[in-house]
């Protein structure tokens, strides 16, 4: 029987999305600097305000202040009007040193023996509903805001849009768990004021419709058979939106985790990403079991697939690995020894996803927005300065949890040809 699943995205101009940035750049100076900082830093925004928390250990020494202006600045709040602006709002830092007591279990004598940050369980999914093996739901809907923010940075066309947007994609899903339509489109963008409210809202919605959506059938061609004029639509649906971002509300750390992830699809174990070094299993276990749910299914071993891992706080070896394949599997094991064969192709302890996925690197900014998942592999070089002036350029391999470069392995572990 047909059903509707529904996804949602928002942009980087989201409070949320602010305060993940923020923390994310602060993980990645401290990295660039000294890449064995451990790290955990929470941000908060609010109108005119940033208030920096948390516990890091490190060698290096940055300028928290001057990171945080720079990303404000860099995601478009530069207007006074906007109640949140880079140079004139107040940064507070209440940063201080690492727990020693979380220290000793981490840090070991031998690194290969280095224990989980904290305890928790952490998920990966991933399905062939899109080439890219995430849910389309949340591919839409990061989608149509990417493009959003583009038109607002060419500052070509909508020229009244404002850093703060949502967006919600429902589909309909038919017998065969794969999607039909799109249902409904959600689009909250936020604006500059006008003087006629329901003019402003005819303007905002005829804008979206002939500018928005035609990008990003332009862009996203695979996509395009889903589109068509049956479509329900919902555009700034509760009228004026004039009040956003930090000023219209209080941003936290770590709040859009389902964003962040995969849209509601498969499962969360809770644990936020941003600001934190791979040292916290939150963040790098999280990537492991992506990493190995998308190479299971892109070699074979399944259509979709959950794949779960849980640790204890100083302890290197993970309790378990858990994998649901939502009866998909196209090998013939069941799905505990899928898990089983998992164990021994993947060393989940977190040295060693570290020394997998590179995560050490300065690489986490790119991902505080728009999802952690699903994204493209690449290389990119960065540039960092210290406190004391001094600058230097990265070369960071980003989304490493992303390649497909487990397949060939997981093809002759599972005796796949």
């Amino acid at each position: 029987m047909p059903y509707l699943f529904t996804s949602e995205s928002v942009s980087e101009g989201h409070p949320d999305k602010v305060a993940d940035q923020i923390s994310d750049a602060l993980v990645d100076n401290f990295l660039a600097w000294d890449p064995e900082s451990k790290i955990a830093c929470e941000t908060l925004v609010t109108t005119g305000q940033v208030v920096l928390a948390g516990e890091v250990k490190s060698n290096t020494y940055i300028d928290v202040q001057s990171i945080a202006r720079d990303v404000i600045s860099k995601i478009g709040y530069t207007k006074s009007e906007y109640m949140f602006e880079a140079k004139s709002c107040g940064v507070l830092s209440a940063i201080h040193e690492q727990s020693p007591d979380i220290n000793q279990g981490v840090d070991k004598k031998k690194k290969e023996d280095q224990g989980a940050g904290d305890q928790g369980m952490m998920f990966g999914y991933a399905s062939n509903e899109t080439a890219h093996y995430m849910p389309m739901a949340l591919d839409l809907a990061h989608i149509l805001l990417r493009e959003l923010s583009a038109i607002r940075n060419e500052g070509k066309q909508m020229k009244y849009l404002r850093p703060d947007a949502k967006s919600q994609v429902t589909l309909e899903y038919g017998d065969d768990n794969k999607p039909t339509r799109i249902d409904t489109i959600v689009i909250s963008t936020q604006h500059d004021d006008f003087a006629d409210e329901k003019a402003m809202q005819e303007r905002i919605k005829k804008d979206v419709l002939a500018t928005l959506i035609p990008r990003v059938i332009k862009g996203n061609p695979q996509y395009k058979k889903f589109f068509n004029d049956a479509i329900k639509y919902h555009i700034n649906p509760t009228g004026k939106f004039v009040i956003g971002g930090p000023h219209g509300d209080t941003g936290l750390t770590g709040r859009k985790i389902i964003v962040d992830t995969y849209g509601g699809k498969g499962a969360h174990g809770g644990g936020a990403f941003s600001g934190k070094d791979p040292s916290k299993v939150d963040r790098s276990a999280a990537y492991a079991t992506r990493h190995i749910a998308k190479n299971l299914v892109a070699a074979g071993v399944c259509e979709e697939v959950l794949v779960q891992v849980s640790y204890a706080i100083g302890v290197a070896e993970p309790m378990g690995i858990y994998v649901n394949t939502y009866g998909s599997a196209k090998v013939d094991m069941n799905d505990g020894e899928i898990a089983k064969i998992v164990s021994s192709v993947f060393d989940m302890r977190p040295y060693f996803i570290e020394q997998r996925l590179k995560l050490r690197q300065p690489m986490y900014s790119e991902c505080a927005a728009y999802g952690h998942m699903g994204r493209e592999p690449q290389v990119v070089t960065k540039s960092f300065k210290s406190a004391d002036g001094k600058s230097k350029n990265v070369k960071v391999e980003l989304f490493t949890w992303e390649k497909l470069d487990h397949v060939a392995k997981v093809k002759k572990a599972f005796k796949i040809k």
